[in-house]
């Protein structure tokens, strides 16, 4: 058992710990990683720190306390509402990312239909099976219903006549993406507009991901279709800031057409002792430190120096798709229009292929076969990665050719295995079975990847739940 040391460590033994901590970490900074990081380079990097350490005890909770807080937070709305083409009734909030900007634009139409529709108390949003999976955690934590519909088997863009077959009284919410995460598509957001406004539905696009990115990409002259507020029908749009606009962790924002659709986010309570409290976000008590440092990032970098992010994204993304063209036995699934690409392969294991690009220091996403699709290994590409894109593919090609000469993955049989039959020593005994063992993975996971991606999502829930229960134990 860890305890409170009786005498404080002196600083160097401190963080000379912190860093023995770290040695395991993969190395983010030499952008070999594709996937929960979106870097720049150290000068990005000193602005965002000394912005964040600079009002890191500052508390966003009260902004009459701390009104620099309140003004960088208006002025970040601002930015986001116009760069998604909103007009001056659009207003919104910054929160810690995107789980929490898809919860209060959830909560926000849950209680706006709660309001009209008393009689009505089982109710349900209705999510293409692409949707992000903080749409099911809000589900889960709001207790609302998730319908969840089918999309293209081809370009795995949410099916708008399916949503619209779904659709029953108690439908409060339509979801799309743009683009989704898994395959780096744009759901027809217009269509699904209009069947929101036919059908007088709240409806949310997720634009977490690519809300940034896009604009600017339709200025370096891709064709993006239109997916923001100049789309009638759409209600709210959730962005990330860290992500492809870089900011330190977490900064995000939700963004309402008009205060009469955001009031419904709002927290307040008046029903104990303390303080009247009012809670635009989830959290209450929160450091300025995200905020200021997103603030000043938009404003170091400016239109100018983001187009020029987003062109070395853009051309990264395009040659890095050309190249996966080029090595035989891959392909990428859909169409995307943005720089999330699912790589898939009818001739070598994808799983196999994610090993050797850990063991040559790149990191690459599994993404497992769901909603009709089929295993593949997902890339988010940066404006870190436009430097490093013939290596990447170089290693890319060397990992297929070495994965191709591998045995596949030993399959692991689970029967009629039903997670109802599971038990905690059960548990312990099949993840040990499959290599983990006292919560720790080991070196290869292409055998533990094949066994999720054969199981159902019921069982892969329940073999994640308990992993992590016994992860986060000492």
């Amino acid at each position: 058992m860890v305890r409170l040391p009786l005498k404080g460590l002196d600083r160097d033994s401190l963080f000379e710990r912190m860093q023995r901590y770290r040695q395991n970490d993969h190395p983010w900074r030499e952008g070999r990683i594709f996937g929960y990081i979106f870097d720049v380079d150290e000068e990005v990097r000193e602005v965002i720190r000394q912005a964040y350490t600079s009002f890191l005890t500052e508390n966003a909770l009260d902004p009459t306390v701390f009104p620099s807080l309140l003004e960088m937070e208006r002025e970040v709305v601002a930015i986001a509402a116009s760069h998604l083409q909103g007009d001056g009734e659009v207003v919104g909030n910054f929160t810690s990312g995107g789980t929490e900007s898809i919860f209060l634009a959830v909560k926000a139409a849950r209680d706006k239909f709660r309001e009209e529709n008393p009689h009505l108390t089982q109710i349900q949003m209705i999510l293409p099976v692409t949707a992000h999976a903080a749409f099911h955690k809000a589900a889960h934590y709001l207790d609302v219903e998730a319908i969840v519909v089918p999309v293209d088997p081809r370009t795995f863009k949410a099916d708008v006549e399916a949503m619209k077959d779904a659709i029953t009284e108690s439908t409060f919410l339509l979801v799309a993406s743009a683009p989704s995460y898994s395959h780096g598509v744009i759901d027809p957001i217009e269509e699904i507009g209009q069947l929101a406004l036919e059908n007088n539905i709240y409806f949310h696009v997720d634009a977490c991901i690519g809300g940034f990115l896009l604009p600017f990409w339709r200025k370096l002259g891709r064709d993006i279709p239109s997916f923001d507020f100049s789309v009638e029908g759409v209600s709210s749009i959730s962005m990330d800031f860290h992500k492809y606009a870089y900011a330190a962790k977490g900064a995000s924002v939700v963004l309402y057409r008009d205060k009469g659709l955001r009031k419904y986010q709002i927290f307040t309570c008046s029903h104990w002792t303390g303080y009247a409290m009012v809670n635009p976000t989830v959290q209450s008590s929160k450091s300025g430190g995200p905020l200021a440092s997103c603030w000043a990032l938009l404003n170091y970098l400016g239109e100018e120096g983001y187009l020029e992010l987003s062109r070395k994204t853009l051309v990264a993304t395009e040659k890095i798709s050309q190249g996966i063209e080029r090595i035989g036995g891959l392909y990428i699934l859909g169409e995307p229009e943005m720089s999330l690409l699912a790589v898939a392969s009818d001739e070598v294991n994808v799983f196999h292929i994610i090993d050797e690009m850990r063991a040559r220091g790149w990191y690459i996403q599994p993404q497992f076969a769901r909603g009709g699709g089929k295993e593949n290994f997902h890339l988010s590409i940066t404006a870190a990665h436009f430097s490093l894109v013939d290596p990447f593919l170089e290693d890319l090609e060397e990992s297929v050719e070495s994965a191709r000469r591998l045995p596949p993955p030993e399959e692991v049989d689970l029967g009629e295995l039903k997670v109802e039959d599971l038990d905690e020593v059960s548990m312990g005994a099949f993840l040990e079975m499959v290599g983990i063992r006292e919560g720790r993975l080991p070196s290869r996971m292409a055998g533990i990847h094949q066994m999720l991606n054969s199981s159902s999502p019921e069982l892969v829930e329940a073999f994640l739940r308990y992993f992590s229960n016994e992860l986060y134990s000492l």
